[in-house]
């Protein structure tokens, strides 16, 4: 058998080492954790649930009318062909980025209710699991 040489061999006091254990306490992984505890949570606004796909459903419907309102241009003016073929470019570019930014925010708001709805029965799990146990 090979032996490996020294200098590959990993000491037990090197700060290599020390950096590779694992966490000795499992909260250490709660803390980093990005997700809200079902602990602490705190009655939130409907804005401040629904304000992003709001925002993002606002910017994808403008986009959208802007690309509408271009490509209407394009065949409506009675422009030179080097500026139609342009407009004829632009407008449904902004139509297809404007349509897929509305229904990106359309399909978010049913994915926050259903998220809605599994941090309420969670919650209401956790708060019965917690008065059946200490009875």
């Amino acid at each position: 058998m090979e032996t490996l040489p020294k200098a590959l061999e990993v000491d037990e006091k090197s700060p290599e080492s020390k950096d590779l254990l694992p966490s000795q306490t499992a909260s250490s992984l709660c803390i980093s954790s990005r997700s809200e505890s079902v602990w602490t949570t705190t009655p939130r606004s409907n804005w401040e649930i629904y304000h992003k796909p709001i925002i993002i459903m606002s910017v994808g419907s403008a986009t959208l009318l802007f690309g509408v309102a271009i490509t209407c241009l394009a065949y409506l003016l009675n422009v030179d062909d080097k500026t139609k073929v342009v407009l004829k470019m632009i407008g449904p570019a902004f139509l297809s980025l404007g349509l897929m930014t509305l229904v990106c925010g359309l399909v978010w708001v049913p994915i926050i209710k259903k998220k809605q709805k599994q941090r309420q029965k969670s919650s209401f799990f956790q708060s019965l699991k917690f008065f059946l146990l200490n009875r």
